[in-house]
């Protein structure tokens, strides 16, 4: 595979991608992309909502690209601008959000943008598991304190919920579908009442204005814990589908492998554009369950083959290729990430793969034999 000549995903202004700075494995959107919130927030000239560092006008242009002055402000999200600006939108008001889509859609991505642009800050972040508890949303206690004093202002730990409440700004609430249903619920009357209550100090919080919350839900995940009707009523729903076209993946996904590359320092160049293409079309073939050009049907893995998938096989091929090979990633570097990613399941998912490899890309042009010789040995 030839190196490709020039990176259509690079910025119109030449600039680099972000690296986080002092040695930080990632740093907040906040930080990375610094500049380019501080040139919107200086450029803009249109009312701001209450709490808010820009206005909505301004988020939207951070998150989809454009111009602030001279600055060409890179593209956050790749997709349907009409969904940003429900998003956006939607925080205006007093309704919170809730994105929801197939793994790998950007969810995450575009909460922590939002934050970041409308706040400067994006992590005041409730992660959602199976073990997330209600006092990780509302508040907990320095136990030492507590016993040692009673209950007090001092020794009360606040949520990331609790600290966007009073500073009016956003909280965000990853995979809130992982968590049980009551943990859920807890989240009722903050959004509702827009106050949170401390009965062990006899006060209430009020929210600031400003305050909201932006949650991520899987589709993948439902029926694990659904949310309830009630707590469903209190956001508006924005679905992310996954990337309409080839093109459109295509270009997604080189931007983040050439900011992962240089964010961890990857001693390997980007992938080349049909080395990027092919991996996509694999991944889209597989996902839909039929070639790109419906002309043959196929079975689906087990996996999910999301954007965020492929992206990862291209970084670790950039990886493999700069620790173990020429600097340029081959053939040989995508086959060992791509069975990873699409065999999941040792039985199922390995006697898929090998029917693609040899009624699909077994029968393709030359410019596949690489790919498909490199993916056939990886999968004996």
């Amino acid at each position: 595979m030839a190196k490709k000549k020039a990176d259509a995903a690079e910025p119109a202004n030449g600039a680099p991608p972000p690296a986080s700075p002092g040695g930080v494995l990632r740093a907040p959107a906040e930080v990375l992309y610094a500049e380019e919130l501080e040139q919107l927030a200086k450029e803009d000239k249109h009312p701001r909502p209450p709490g808010w560092k820009m206005s909505a006008r301004a988020v939207l242009t951070y998150i989809t690209g454009g111009k602030a002055g001279s600055m060409t402000i890179t593209p956050k999200y790749i997709g349907h601008n009409r969904l940003v600006e429900i998003a956006i939108s939607t925080l205006v008001t007093d309704r919170s959000l809730l994105l929801i889509g197939e793994p790998g859609t950007a969810k995450s991505w575009l909460s922590e943008h939002l934050a970041a642009a409308v706040n400067g800050d994006s992590t005041k972040v409730v992660q959602g598991t199976a073990g997330t508890t209600e006092e990780q949303i509302r508040y907990t206690w320095n136990y030492a304190m507590l016993i040692a004093r009673g209950p007090s202002p001092e020794a009360l730990i606040k949520s990331p919920v609790f600290r966007a409440m009073e500073s009016g700004t956003l909280a965000r609430f990853e995979e809130i579908t992982r968590c049980a249903a009551e943990v859920q619920d807890a989240l009722i009357s903050l959004l509702s009442e827009k106050r949170l209550s401390i009965p062990e100090l006899a006060t209430e919080v009020p929210a600031a204005k400003g305050f909201s919350v932006i949650a991520t839900a899987n589709t993948r995940d439902r029926g694990v814990n659904d949310m309830s009707a009630a707590l469903k009523r209190r956001f508006n729903v924005v679905v992310l589908p996954t990337p309409a076209t080839l093109e459109a993946e295509v270009e997604i996904v080189r931007k983040r492998v050439r900011e992962l590359g240089a964010n961890l320092e990857l001693k390997a160049a980007p992938p080349a554009e049909d080395a990027v293409n092919q991996v996509i079309t694999v991944f889209r073939e597989l996902r839909g369950g039929q070639t790109l050009d419906g002309k043959n049907k196929l079975k689906v893995p087990s996996g999910v083959l999301s954007t965020a998938e492929a992206i990862s096989v291209l970084v670790n091929g950039m990886a493999l290729a700069g620790n173990f090979g020429s600097g340029e990633v081959s053939a040989n570097d995508l086959a060992a990430g791509l069975q990873g990613a699409i065999v999941k399941d040792e039985e199922k998912d390995k006697v898929v793969w090998q029917e693609y490899l040899s009624n699909v890309l077994k029968k393709r042009g030359a410019d596949w034999r690489p790919l498909f010789t490199a993916c056939a040995e990886h999968n004996q």
